[in-house]
């Protein structure tokens, strides 16, 4: 990630990129805090077993994502109209207010509401990625989308560590350093934030593109796009199984204790932030966008299938590289996307991606954790806690489909 930014030549270029990798990475911190303490959250407020607790926990996460998802092209229309700047500043002040309710949180109402909040704001990664796409060439987006991508792994390095360790103090702790790591960010990015968007560039809105059937038929309107957002559809409902399932599925099958679900986290986040920050800043450039997704599939496959019949932790342990490898598919894939798109539309490509990776969150998160409940339950006729992964495995060898048909389309249009 560091090489990345002494590569940038212009000032204003390199005070945005650090921006954005701030904000994502304070971002992803905040969000790893509270990873391993929701299940005991979750179980404490509703007063129920930890396989319940993920069906609670389920229908709390697609409540985010189902505001994501309806508000994503929304907000990235918007972003198009009046730059990426106010469209961030705004959805961090109103993180930093969902993590304060959560914080306080007394019912699992309460949570459903601070969640609600979250998903209307959750176009910070959308626009951060659409500011990038902003002062980026094509031939440089997927590094620096990489690099982006390395911040947010590298949040994800220190966060559940933290929240693990704090969870020592109080379920609730985490929430409140969320707040504080957030509100932070808001404050910097107050006086430093410039505007990647020229006024030259942007674009009225229109509000018939601007939701989540207007942007499915801006999509439809290219082929090369239809093919890679199926394909990005299915690696999403996958790869959704590890924030839906994971702390609860180790628990459940390992009897891991909160700070060894932080630990995992941990050493997945130094792989994806290796991964997106190094490994894809050599792998693209000599290998190309499309085979680097594909070797991502290759990888991800793997790890998928072994979760699914990992007979102990130390089969769980040697999974996570390969798991991490799986994190060359997003930059890539939205690199290709982002070729097919003008500037001026980056913005509500970016919408789209949002609201489509809102839409798989939705989705996701209540098929895995049903499914997780379902075969761990005391009423259980077969137990099997690595059933969602194997459903997930499933949903990634479908995308590599799609995602060959979108090459040929590629290849044929170039």
């Amino acid at each position: 990630m560091l090489l990345a930014l002494q590569s940038i030549r212009s000032k204003q270029d390199f005070h945005t990129l650090v921006f954005i990798a701030g904000t994502v990475l304070l971002n992803a911190i905040g969000a790893g805090l509270i990873i391993p303490v929701t299940p005991a959250l979750v179980a404490e407020l509703s007063q129920t077993t930890i396989a319940d607790a993920a069906l609670w926990g389920g229908y709390i996460a697609a409540s985010y994502a189902a505001m994501q998802f309806l508000f994503g092209p929304a907000v990235g229309a918007i972003s198009d109209r009046f730059g990426r700047r106010p469209i961030l500043l705004i959805s961090l002040a109103v993180l930093t207010v969902d993590y304060l309710i959560m914080t306080f949180a007394g019912s699992l109402w309460v949570l459903f509401i601070g969640r609600l909040l979250a998903g209307v704001a959750s176009a910070t990664y959308a626009t951060a990625y659409a500011a990038v796409s902003d002062i980026s060439h094509n031939g440089k987006r997927a590094t620096r989308f990489g690099m982006v991508g390395a911040a947010i792994g590298f949040g994800f390095v220190i966060g559940p560590v933290m929240g693990g360790t704090l969870a020592l103090f109080g379920v609730r702790v985490p929430f409140y350093i969320s707040a504080v790591l957030i509100a932070m960010t808001f404050a910097y990015g107050l006086f430093y934030m410039p505007e990647s968007l020229p006024k030259s560039a942007r674009k009225a809105i229109r509000w018939r593109r601007a939701n989540p059937v207007g942007a499915a038929m801006d999509i439809a309107q290219s082929p090369v796009l239809v093919w890679l957002f199926i394909a990005l559809f299915l690696f999403e409902m996958a790869n959704f199984v590890y924030p839906a399932i994971w702390p609860y599925y180790t628990i459940e099958a390992f009897h891991w204790t909160t700070a060894q679900v932080g630990l995992s986290l941990a050493i997945v986040g130094i792989g994806f932030s290796s991964v997106k920050g190094g490994l894809i800043r050599w792998i693209i450039p000599r290998k190309g966008e499309a085979k680097t997704v594909l070797y991502g599939f290759f990888f991800a496959v793997i790890a998928l299938l072994g979760f699914a019949f990992a007979p102990n932790t130390l089969t769980v342990i040697l999974l996570l590289p390969p798991a991490a490898l799986g994190a060359m598919i997003p930059p890539a894939m939205i690199a290709l996307m982002s070729h097919h798109v003008s500037q001026d539309k980056q913005g509500r490509l970016q919408g789209a991606l949002t609201s489509i990776i809102g839409l798989t969150l939705v989705l996701s998160t209540l098929m895995m954790t049903q499914l997780f409940t379902s075969f761990t339950a005391d009423s259980a006729e077969l137990y099997y806690p690595g059933a969602p992964f194997l459903l997930a495995a499933s949903f990634m060898l479908l995308a590599i489909g799609p995602f060959w048909i979108g090459l040929r389309k590629i290849s044929i249009s170039g």
